[in-house]
């Protein structure tokens, strides 16, 4: 009976450590994703669209989908930002809300929230579903639906 309890003991302890560790690690993915979330923002509210694109997987096989459709690769959603906001009056000042970060496999997350344009051209707003995957040890976007 002592060794059934000690067995039981240890599984459970085993458990619990276990669960510690793969929270101490979402909460550290978690930091890091909203990391690159508020340098995004930081740089769309200095007019860098180059540098808001460093957050978003530098591939061809990138995907965004918003209003216009589904458009696919880093430098097509870097030529669409440039065109949708030609100028500061139309980039206005970004603040996201992130209202869940939660992981769909081992290191991939998808995040959901909601961004806020302030701007002298019209106020704009909305949601966002965002695929986080970490390529090569750095957290990046490799699809986005923003609506």
């Amino acid at each position: 009976m002592k060794s059934l309890y000690l067995i039981l003991s240890l599984l459970f302890s085993i458990g619990l450590m276990a669960q510690k560790d793969i929270s101490k690690t979402q909460q550290e993915d978690s930091q890091a994703i909203r990391f690159v979330l508020n340098t995004q923002q930081d740089a769309w509210n200095k007019f860098d669209l180059e540098g808001f694109m460093q957050g978003y997987w530098k591939s061809d096989s990138l995907q965004f989908y918003g209003s216009s459709g589904l458009t696919k690769g880093w430098q097509k959603t870097l030529d669409n930002y440039k065109k949708g906001y030609p100028s500061q009056a139309h980039i206005g000042e970004l603040k996201f809300t992130v209202k869940s970060i939660a992981p769909i496999e081992n290191e991939s997350y998808y995040v959901m929230g909601q961004y806020h344009l302030k701007r002298t051209v019209g106020d704009a707003q909305g949601e966002f579903l965002i695929i986080f995957k970490k390529i090569e040890g750095e957290w990046k976007i490799i699809a986005d639906m923003s609506s």
